[in-house]
């Protein structure tokens, strides 16, 4: 993609004038509040559809490999450059390149855009070839970290180590859409991976000599789609960028405040990728199929994430970044709290419920011939855990934005680095005696601790308010525990009564799912019924934002019918 020039015929090569219009129709509190829910919405639909296509990928997954010497051999050899995108691509393109996008858009000046995106996208494509490089090369190296077939996972990692590169493009892609207020096409990038992850080995797998090397094979071709399917948008926006001198992407003053920004970010989240390679080392160690019946049950925990919690931090990011750099400090508060409301509002009953209904959850998605009922044991015995941690990792997804916004990378870095280090000490700890388990629970420990550190350094901000506000939601928090628990009490008691009436069925949606439905259905009506009963404000005002939209909507058909008649 060197030399690739992005703009269109006749287009604004910065849309200065979109922005700024968008920036002014924020002027409106509640309007702007709910602006964040619908585009929340928007992307959290797509990235639904990608989580359940996640979902099929590991059902896919496990039906051909089980949680056996191969399927574990896949999931070390994806480890590590999965490790190197989130190092390269995700959190900390998102967390550099957009504050500062948003300085050279509000400007203005069409050679200085360009020339700094220009900057980014060189030395991006020189990092990431540097380390797919040296990854193919030591790939040997690597593997003897952990317990595992080494041959098999020798090849399968270098086969999937080029996913970076590709990768790390589609990232730099998102940067400059999400920085412009496009988030629609960045939830559709993670569809076409999912999606070649599941065809590409029904394809070619009779011609690859095992079904770990045909996935590994969709991985890279999935990274491809996910740069190429986000490149028209960036083309309809305008955005121009190319290749230039080493000397001259590193010399630029834009790409310098990058460097300065994505820094600490990185060693963070070094850091808490290192934490992870340690967790998948002990589980190679707690015996056969660990490893991988942990990344089925962190798969799950991501659905529930990908859903809401991370669309949210997706475009509260920008949002925030405005507000820091007016200094609207009162609305940047305001904000920052309506989503740890609706963060923890999703969060916590769906943590409860799950843990609740592990074992048919796991059963429902997972189990076939190969996907035991001891690997729905395994699997269902970290989710357990991993569940226990799932409202502490929603509010980091939304805390840590709260500092990027103010170009503060270094807070969220350290704090990340004290959980990791909190995170290995539990993991080797707990895992002679739990088992996976007990690594599961040593992340949500840490990711506890994640979220106490930065609770900590953002009330010493010095942000009027900010301090009660957070005293506010963690009350909030133990409400919503306190009604979760209540509608989790005749869930458990009809448990028995609804397996025993479906059990039976050989068919896995009768057996797992009729259950699992009409569990849902008492959770909810019972969780339903005590926020409004007490008249929950958190949840009026996701309520309010979707009918505020619906409304719109349809004052504007009113006034098209008026205006023809």
């Amino acid at each position: 993609m060197a030399g690739m020039v992005a703009t269109r015929q006749g287009s604004p090569a910065c849309p200065v004038l979109p922005f700024r219009a968008t920036l002014a129709r924020m002027s409106d509190e509640s309007e702007a509040n709910g602006r964040l829910i619908r585009q929340s919405g928007k992307l959290s639909v797509l990235t639904m559809t990608s989580r359940i296509l996640g979902l099929i990928r590991d059902r896919t997954r496990g039906a051909l490999m089980g949680t056996g010497v191969l399927a574990d051999a896949f999931t070390v050899a994806f480890s590590v450059p999965n490790l190197f995108r989130r190092l390269f691509a995700e959190g900390s393109m998102s967390v550099a390149l957009i504050p500062t996008l948003k300085v050279y858009v509000s400007e203005g000046d069409r050679e200085k855009t360009e020339e700094f995106l220009s900057a980014t996208f060189t030395a991006l494509i020189i990092a990431v070839c540097a380390v797919v490089a040296a990854g193919i090369a030591v790939s040997p190296v690597l593997v003897r970290l952990f317990d595992s077939e080494p041959v098999e996972t020798t090849v399968l990692m270098r086969i999937m180590f080029p996913f970076l590169a590709l990768v790390s493009i589609a990232a730099f892609f998102q940067g400059i859409l999400n920085a412009l207020g496009s988030f629609t096409p960045s939830g559709f990038a993670p569809i076409f991976f999912n999606l070649s992850f599941i065809f590409v080995p029904m394809v070619i797998g009779s011609f690859m000599a095992n079904p770990a090397r045909s996935m590994a094979v969709g991985v890279i071709v999935g990274g491809f789609l996910q740069a190429l399917c986000q490149l028209p948008y960036v083309l309809r926006l305008g955005a121009r960028f190319r290749f230039v001198s080493p000397r001259r992407a590193f010399s630029n003053a834009g790409m310098r405040r990058v460097l300065v920004l994505i820094g600490p970010t990185i060693l963070g989240m070094a850091a808490y990728e290192v934490n992870g390679l340690v967790s998948t080392s002990l589980a190679t160690r707690a015996g056969t199929g660990v490893a991988t019946a942990l990344s089925f049950s962190l798969r799950l925990q991501e659905l529930v994430l990908g859903v809401f919690v991370v669309s949210v931090g997706t475009v509260l990011l920008p949002e925030l970044s405005g507000l820091a750099a007016s200094a609207q400090w009162t609305r940047y508060r305001e904000r920052l709290v309506r989503a740890l409301e609706a963060i923890a509002l999703i969060t916590v009953p769906v943590a409860v419920f799950s843990i609740c209904e592990r074992f048919d959850i796991v059963a429902l998605l997972f189990k076939t011939r190969e996907f035991s009922d001891a690997s729905v044991a395994k699997t269902a015995g970290a989710f357990f855990f991993h569940m226990i941690g799932l409202p502490f990792i929603g509010a980091n997804r939304i805390l840590a934005p709260a500092f990027y916004a103010r170009g503060d990378t270094k807070t969220p870095a350290w704090a990340g680095i004290i959980a990791v280090a909190v995170n290995i000490l539990a993991a080797v700890a707990l895992q002679p005696v739990m088992g996976g388990s007990g690594i599961a629970l040593a992340l949500s420990i840490a990711s506890a601790v994640n979220a106490a550190a930065l609770i900590v350094m953002l009330g010493r901000v010095g942000i009027d308010g900010l301090g009660s506000a957070l005293v506010s939601v963690a009350l909030y928090i133990i409400k919503l525990l306190v009604f979760s628990a209540a509608a989790a009490a005749p869930v458990l008691l009809l448990r028995g009564a609804f397996r025993a009436w479906f059990g039976g069925s050989s068919a896995g949606i009768l057996a797992y799912g009729v259950p699992f439905a009409l569990s849902g259905i008492v959770f909810a009506a019972v969780g339903v019924g005590l926020l409004v009963a007490f008249k929950d404000p958190a949840a009026a005002f996701l309520v309010s934002s979707v009918r505020g939209r619906s409304r719109k909507q349809a004052n504007r058909v009113g006034l098209v019918l008026y205006r023809r008649l």
